[in-house]
């Protein structure tokens, strides 16, 4: 068995993947168990699901709180030599001193990034003004800078999903945070390649694309061609995961057959991937 990478190395590996020639896929399991087969199937690197762990718990997304997040992305860490990265929702509180404290902590947990979103919580008020948004981006880039290792953060703008779809907007944004410290960007709801040229043409960090929403018909291949530098699927696997398990229930419910099994791993192959 090799040796474990340190936290420093697998931070300078993390880095590494976005100055690639293409884009990276970022897989994001839900649990240890999933992040264990994740890395045995041959991914470089591993990105928590707040929705993921929220279905886990039996709880909605975003239902989770700071404290069972932080034990759980440990977790998650712990299980696996890749590098992760955590998604910490909008870093559980409003204020830029809030979000610097949660980058503090999440950078004792064994991750080597995060991502901090500009999602209010509020649907009276979705998305932060811009104003905070960037203050608290440069928070969160300042705490990340006093960690004792180089910890990527992430900053994510959020109006595609909560506001409309301001294309404008957007790359604005994204710009006033790339100017506030962040190291990649990230805009969940891009899914054209216009769009995504038009923003990777307006920035300089790498820019994480979630390839896991319904309609997003586009491949890792032209993802590359277009210039972005990684890729996500957010929920997606655990929301399939617990699409053949409704299946597979409902099945038994209502026909009382079983041929559901027929997709499922056998214990055999699910034990290989736990092996030491």
């Amino acid at each position: 068995m090799k040796p474990r990478r340190t936290l420093e190395e697998k931070a300078v590996f993390f880095r590494s993947l976005h100055q690639g020639s293409g884009a990276f896929l970022i897989p994001n399991p839900w649990d240890m168990g999933t992040a264990r087969i994740l890395e045995r199937l041959g991914y470089q690197a591993l990105a928590t699901t707040s929705a993921g762990f929220a279905f886990s718990l039996g709880k909605r997304d975003y239902e989770v709180g700071r404290e069972a997040v932080l034990g759980h992305i440990a977790q998650i860490a712990a299980a696996t030599d890749l590098p992760v990265s955590a998604d910490l929702e909008n870093g559980f509180g409003d204020t830029p001193e809030c979000v610097a404290a949660t980058i503090r902590d999440a950078g004792g947990t064994g991750i080597v990034g995060g991502s901090i979103e500009d999602a209010t919580g509020n649907a009276l008020h979705p998305i932060y003004d811009r104003e905070l948004a960037v203050e608290r981006v440069r928070a969160a880039a300042a705490a990340a800078r006093s960690l004792p290792f180089p910890f990527t953060l992430t900053a994510r703008c959020e109006n595609f999903l909560h506001v409309k779809r301001d294309l404008g907007e957007t790359i604005e944004r994204l710009q006033a945070y790339q100017e506030a410290g962040a190291d990649v960007l990230f805009a969940p709801g891009l899914k054209t390649e216009t769009e995504i040229a038009a923003v990777v043409a307006s920035i300089d960090r790498p820019l994480n694309v979630l390839a896991g929403m319904s309609g997003f018909s586009l491949t890792q291949a032209s993802l590359s061609r277009l210039g972005v530098k990684r890729i996500s699927v957010g929920g997606a696997l655990a929301k399939a995961a617990l699409g053949a398990f409704v299946r597979g229930s409902e099945e038994m419910r209502l026909s009382g057959s079983f041929t559901f099994v027929d997709a499922g791993l056998s214990t055999k192959e699910a034990n290989a991937f736990f092996e030491p």
